[in-house]
This record gives structure tokens, C-alpha cells and sequence, in this order.
């Protein structure tokens, strides 16, 4: 997914830039309001790929960052991530009533942003811009179909009956194939918590999608950090 970030301080956007690339994101790095904005203005006319997500951090030197999102929501329908210091509700609200998707609050989680990140990013997956076609609502990674609206999957065209949460971790999983997702933002975006007893339900369920697809090697286990869909041979 392409990324943008826009981010005045040189630091902090080096180092989250290198932990998003880790996490399989491209990301183009705007240090002000008006790089952002001509960032974004290409994206719109269709002269280049458009962003999955906007991470728009609000203490920019040129420009006030409610502005900038106004600005970029006539743009673009692009999800855009607030990140901000300021953690009073009517701050929050104003910042949704531009158009923003989510608020961050420093200082924050990593786990959770990357988690609000891919949070936003499905939940506009049937716009016009961020891969958001009818195409992708089927995903086809070697020899497993997997059909998101219908929520079906099927290995060789042979429907393979799963639960709720077995069909929402091989989905979450098969939309970012090589991608390590750690277990922390796994729990989070399936089971909607972080509790650390749910680890052993994740295990389980992990175990449950390799024997029914019958694929032992599909999910890889990156020890230590979490797991992996490993794309399958036609």
C-alpha cells in the first residue's frame, strides 16, 4: 500500500517511515501542508497511483493541519489519519467534521496505528480510490479463492467451510500476502482486544486454517513477532 506521510519533523518520519516499509508500505514523505497538498493533487487527476492511506500529522510550520485536511478532503476520498498532541474531545470532533477518518493521539502505539491504518484502509476498500474495485473484493493467491463480500473460500473450486474468525484472520492475512503482521495487531483487528489470553485462541485458530485449507505452509510463523501469508503455487 502507498502511504502518505506527512510529518515536519525529519526524525520522527524517518523512523516510523522504516517501520511502515517493514510493514510492507511505500511511503512518501511531505514535510509541510503544501508538499502534502501537491502530494495528493496528482493522485486525484489520475497521473500517478493514488494513496491507500494519508497519515497527516497536525503541528505543521506552514499551514494549520485542520486546513490541510479540509483542503485534501476536496481532493481526494483517500482515508486520512490524524496525529496530534492535542487529546481533548472537541479537538477530536473537529478534526472528523473535516473529513478526517481516525485520530491518533500522541504519544501512541505502533501497534496501534498500523492497526487504524489497516482498519481505515478496509473499511473504504469499495470507494474509488485506494484499490477499492470489484475486482479486488475477490482475492485469488495460487490455487485459494477467497470471495470478501460472500465471505467464501474455496481451494480448487472446493467451498471450505470456515468460522467467523478463521474466515477474518485468512482475510486479513491474504490481503497483505509476505506482509508480517504481528500478533498484537492480529488480536486487535480480529478479535477487537488486547488481551494477551487471547494469544492461545490465535494459535488455535492458526492451526485450524492450515489443516481445513490443508496447506500447512499457507501461514508461516515468524517467531517471535507474529505471522505471514506465504502466496501458493497456481
Amino acid at each position: 500500500m502507498r502511504l502518505l506521510l506527512v510529518e515536519d519533523d525529519d526524525h520522527v518520519a524517518a523512523a516510523l517511515s522504516a517501520i511502515l516499509a517493514r510493514h510492507g508500505f511505500t511511503v512518501t514523505h511531505a514535510r509541510n501542508g503544501e508538499e502534502a497538498l501537491q502530494a495528493v493533487l496528482p493522485a486525484a487527476h489520475g497521473e500517478r497511483p493514488s494513496y491507500g492511506v494519508i497519515l497527516l500529522d497536525l503541528g505543521l510550520p506552514d499551514q494549520d493541519g485542520y486546513q490541510v485536511c479540509g483542503r485534501i478532503r476536496k481532493l481526494t476520498s483517500t482515508p486520512v489519519i490524524m496525529v496530534t498532541a492535542r487529546a481533548d474531545v472537541r479537538s477530536r470532533i473537529h478534526g472528523l467534521n473535516l473529513g478526517a477518518d481516525d485520530y491518533v493521539v500522541k504519544p501512541y502505539d505502533t501497534g496501534e496505528l498500523l492497526a487504524r491504518i489497516h482498519a481505515v484502509s478496509r473499511r473504504s476498500s469499495g470507494g474509488d480510490e485506494g484499490g477499492g474495485t470489484g475486482e479486488d473484493s475477490t482475492l485469488r493467491l495460487g490455487t485459494v479463492t477467497i470471495e470478501l463480500p460472500t465471505r467464501r473460500v474455496s481451494v480448487d473450486d472446493e467451498v471450505v467451510p470456515l468460522t467467523r474468525k478463521e474466515f477474518d484472520l485468512l482475510a486479513l492475512l491474504a490481503q497483505r500476502p509476505g506482509v508480517v503482521f504481528r500478533r498484537e495487531q492480529i488480536i486487535s483487528e480480529v478479535w477487537q482486544t488486547n488481551w494477551e489470553g487471547t494469544g492461545r485462541t490465535l494459535e488455535v485458530h492458526v492451526a485450524s486454517l492450515r489443516s481445513k485449507l490443508r496447506m500447512p505452509a499457507l501461514i508461516e510463523t515468524v517467531r517471535g513477532v507474529g505471522y505471514r501469508l506465504v502466496t501458493p503455487a497456481a
